[in-house]
């Protein structure tokens, strides 16, 4: 028989992880295993994801918003030198729909 974590410190694991708390501090202060941690979050996310496809699906909507999301990994690109790799800007585009039958589905 396999063990469970308790349904308590499922939702503590996964709303930690939504706040964006690290892994390591997860473990940590919630004394869970961090491949269980990865584990969760995997299953969590296709949950997410089924339920996202299922839903929203051939939208119809008059307007679009969409906007960026700035960051960068190590060192800002005005920093990084010729030699060095896996240090860059980030972008995250965003795009919100604004439809009146998305808010009768939410």
């Amino acid at each position: 028989m396999a063990n469970t974590l308790k349904r308590e410190k499922q939702i503590y694991v996964i709303g930690s992880l939504a706040e964006g708390t690290r892994i390591k501090s997860i473990e940590r202060l919630a004394g869970v295993h961090h491949d269980t941690i990865m584990r969760l979050g995997v299953r969590v996310g296709k949950g997410c994801a089924y339920i996202l496809d299922s839903i929203i699906r051939n939208l119809k909507f008059k307007h679009l918003k969409l906007n960026e999301i700035w960051g960068f990994v190590a060192k800002k690109q005005r920093n990084i030198q010729i030699d060095e790799q896996d240090v860059a800007d980030i972008w995250t585009f965003v795009a919100i729909v604004l439809s009146q039958r998305l808010f009768r589905l939410l």
